[in-house]
């Protein structure tokens, strides 16, 4: 197979998440040694071994549940009979996922939505800020880590198709019209996120949840969407708002 540091070059490209697996001990006799590595596609594609057979079996299951919640595994198994191995010995073994960090879309490039992407610099988040007013960002500077993005707001279809939407996806609406965050609300709850915020007080998500429901067919209303964002930290400024929205994402990032 091709060498698994260009294997896991590739598939970082592809953005396909993927579990690598590397043998950290091994005792007695095993069929593998320490560094062996093996890569599992989210499809349950191997590429490598770690010695194969029933252990490989579990390593994949493992794998799965690593990608799933997006955490590090560490596994030990002891190769005797129930493994149809002769072995005797015992591997251990951690199981890293990768390709999953969380990437923010946040709709609204006004104050708060500015510091919010500032903030998130050197964080897990991929920050992506969107905003639908003509030549917004001529005149705004952000880091290169911070893709901008304008949107057609004639055409809802640009806001839907600039979200990758899934597990991994986060998404904050602070935009400047009251309709254009409804908007974006409804289409949002039509599709997968692990986060979706809007800034507004409890009568604006009383308004939402109503209009969720009579106008869009929504049953669930505004119960999957978190309004008012942020933590209740104190502070009025953009900064501080900022901070507090900040701490909430990453308070559900690293939440096991």
């Amino acid at each position: 197979m091709k060498n698994w540091i260009e294997l896991l070059s590739e598939f970082k490209k592809k953005q396909q998440p993927v579990a690598l697996v590397t043998v950290t001990k091994c005792l007695g006799s095993t069929p593998c040694v320490v560094g062996s590595r093996m890569i599992i596609t989210n499809k349950k594609e191997l590429h490598g071994t770690i010695g194969g057979g029933k252990l490989e079996f579990l390593a994949t299951d493992e794998a799965m549940t690593a990608l799933r919640d997006n955490r590090l595994i560490e596994s030990s198994y002891t190769l005797g009979p129930e493994f149809e191995q002769c072995c005797g010995g015992k591997v251990e073994f951690i199981i890293e996922p990768l390709n999953q960090l969380p990437e923010l879309f946040l709709f609204g490039a006004g104050h708060i939505g500015c510091e919010i992407a500032k903030i998130l610099i050197d964080t897990p988040f991929k920050v992506n800020l969107i905003d639908s007013r003509q030549e917004w960002f001529k005149n705004l500077t952000f880091d290169e880590s911070i893709d901008c993005c304008q949107v057609n707001i004639d055409d809802f279809k640009t806001f839907r198709e600039v979200v990758k939407w899934g597990k991994n996806c986060y998404v904050l609406v602070l935009t400047h019209d009251h309709s254009i965050d409804f908007e974006i609300i409804a289409m949002a709850l039509k599709n997968e996120t692990k986060f979706l915020g809007l800034i507004g007080s409890k009568t604006k998500r009383v308004r939402f949840n109503n209009m969720l429901i009579k106008e869009m067919n929504i049953e669930e209303g505004m119960s999957n969407v978190v309004c008012p964002i942020g933590l209740q930290v104190g502070g009025d400024t953009p900064k501080e708002i900022a901070i507090s929205v900040v701490a909430q994402l990453l308070e559900v990032h690293y939440k096991v």
